[in-house]
């Protein structure tokens, strides 16, 4: 006879999992056997990722580009093809860049990759969260951002100009986008906190991966040197967050290295968090 006692395989979907923190988060959570849906943007890199991680257990990897809309659209289809049930998103794609790039869609790069990008694909994918919450203890199924300490040199977010399109400056720009993925925590957290879906944001520190490679040459030559952690010591918190039980209450909260940390004040602020909100479906509103 057949074991129909069996729990249901969960379900994480993991953005920039083709290098880096999301490539090592994903081979330990398909290591645990979790089904996971992983994404990347360099073709040569996932196919690369797709085939190590599936050495693990259940991997599918979807391609796009998260500085176009069009495409965290197409992926999210592609994942709710795959799944009816997400317990675990994990916000990780994002970088910086190494000066201003505006996408098809007239959106600046850093800003959309870092914040529109994850923040269209949660609205597109809280059905599935919401169904994985149906049926799983409180708490449970969480949506983890991947931040920085860079958030706190943003002193506010810049209503007039978000995307920095009149005065940009790369180091400026990303560390914007980092307060905003603070910012969406919050507001998500409090959105969500009565569906028993969590949402938390973490600091993976300085690890050595591909992220410096894409700045400016004056943040190559400080990433080299720097003391990097691993990837796979970033990624334990990303796994820590997405199952232990004291991440899962309390929503809203940032965390580094299995610990919860403080944020700056104005990661704190529920108005700004709020207004995010509006100003990002606004800005998706008028693509």
């Amino acid at each position: 006879m057949s074991d129909n006692s069996a729990k249901p395989q969960p379900v994480v979907v993991i953005t920039g999992a083709s290098s880096g923190i999301g490539k090592a988060s994903a081979a330990e959570f398909a290591r645990m056997g979790w089904h996971v849906i992983a994404t990347g943007r360099d073709p040569a890199r996932c196919d690369a990722a797709e085939a190590q991680l599936r050495a693990f257990g259940k991997v599918d990897f979807l391609r796009g580009d998260f500085a176009e809309m069009a495409d965290v659209r197409r992926v999210a289809r592609e994942i709710a093809a795959l799944t009816d049930k997400v317990h675990v998103l994990v916000n990780n794609a994002g970088g910086i860049r190494d000066g201003l790039y505006v996408s098809s869609e007239g959106l600046e790069a850093t800003f959309a990759a870092n914040h529109l990008a994850p923040f269209l694909l949660t609205r597109e994918l809280l059905p599935l969260l919401e169904r994985a919450g149906q049926d799983s203890p409180p708490g449970t199924v969480r949506v983890i951002a991947v931040s920085s300490l860079a958030h706190e040199q943003a002193k506010a977010m810049r209503w007039d100009d978000l995307m920095m399109l009149d005065d940009f400056a790369t180091g400026p720009a990303y560390c914007q986008a980092k307060l905003a993925n603070l910012l969406f925590t919050r507001e998500l957290a409090n959105r969500l906190a009565d569906k028993g879906i969590t949402a938390q944001a973490m600091h993976p520190g300085k690890v050595g991966s591909n992220f410096w490679s894409h700045g400016e040459a004056s943040l190559q030559a400080y990433g080299k040197g720097q003391d990097l952690v691993s990837p796979e010591q970033s990624a334990r918190t990303i796994v820590w967050l997405a199952t232990a039980p004291e991440a899962g209450v309390n929503g809203g909260r940032y965390f580094h290295d299995l610990a919860e940390i403080a944020a700056a004040p104005q990661a704190l602020d529920d108005a700004a968090a709020a207004r995010l909100w509006q100003e990002s479906e606004r800005i998706l509103a008028d693509l």
